[in-house]
């Protein structure tokens, strides 16, 4: 019966301000299976988040629209789950505010609470740029998505693809917008692209695409897949430096875009995606 079917239910979003909706997670529990202890991280990083769907009401009742980018430390002990910060994000249409500046301090508030470290808050967006991978000063980006490459793993990411020459040291940047993962909480999938920039031993670009298409069933967090990227790379390639961004497309209003690196290195210029 059509009566049974989920498409067109009403689904309870929250009509009043409410900061307890946002649902903290341990990054620890992660880490935990990348072998990353208590101690020092060995990258540095952020999750730049880009909300496309925020409004509030003024203090005369009159809505206004917004976008937003928040910016969360990889450092912060928890990330915070998507669909929640959507919830959260919600509870804001129908309350009302004496101006921009206590939404913004609010939302500042209950991000940093939430992720257990300062979170940066500004209104609008970053620009859109080509996709391709390139930036100011660094080496033209490498697609990877034109090889001729078999690809017959997909369902749990295997380090085991990965390998880099010992002969001939680079400094080269790589790309790719065929990275694929499944959310652990939904089971809907996440589409992204990523760019590795790396200076140390050639990695095998067979090899790296196979290996980035091996996530595509994997069930896991966007910031816990670039970490096991940036992991997996460390160990079996051995690079001198490394820096990888991934864009993930948009659900529920939202983006997130994970930057792990090599501690010391600059984070690249906020940019989205075409298909951002």
């Amino acid at each position: 019966m059509t009566s049974e079917l989920p498409l067109g239910r009403e689904v309870a979003y929250p009509r009043a301000y409410d900061p307890s909706l946002l649902f903290p997670i341990p990054r620890a529990q992660g880490r935990a299976a990348l072998g990353l202890g208590d101690g020092a991280l060995p990258f540095a990083g952020h999750d730049r988040w880009h909300a496309y769907e925020l409004s509030w009401l003024d203090g005369r009742g009159r809505p206004v629209v917004e976008t937003a980018t928040f910016l969360v430390p990889a450092g912060s002990p928890n990330l915070v789950e998507s669909k929640s910060l959507k919830l959260y994000l919600n509870s804001l249409n129908g309350s009302r505010f004496d101006g921009r500046d206590e939404v913004r301090a609010r939302i500042v508030a209950d991000l940093s609470a939430a992720a257990g470290a300062p979170v940066a808050v500004e209104f609008g967006l970053p620009p859109v740029d080509a996709g391709d991978g390139a930036m100011p000063g660094a080496p033209v980006p490498v697609s990877l998505d034109d090889l001729d490459v078999e690809c017959d793993e997909y369902d749990a990411p295997n380090p085991a693809l990965l390998s880099a020459s010992d002969d001939e040291v680079v400094d080269e940047v790589l790309h790719s917008a065929l990275l694929k993962s499944n959310c652990p909480v939904t089971g809907q999938p996440d589409w992204a692209s990523i760019r590795i920039a790396v200076r140390g031993p050639r990695i095998d670009r067979a090899g790296l695409l196979r290996y980035l298409v091996s996530f595509r069933e994997h069930a896991g967090f966007h910031e816990q897949c670039v970490e096991q990227v940036f992991v997996d790379l460390m160990a079996r390639c051995r690079p001198q430096a490394l820096s990888l961004e991934a864009r993930y497309t948009r659900r529920g209003g939202l983006d997130i875009n994970p930057w792990r690196a090599t501690p010391g290195l600059a984070p690249p210029p906020a940019a989205r995606d075409p298909r951002q």
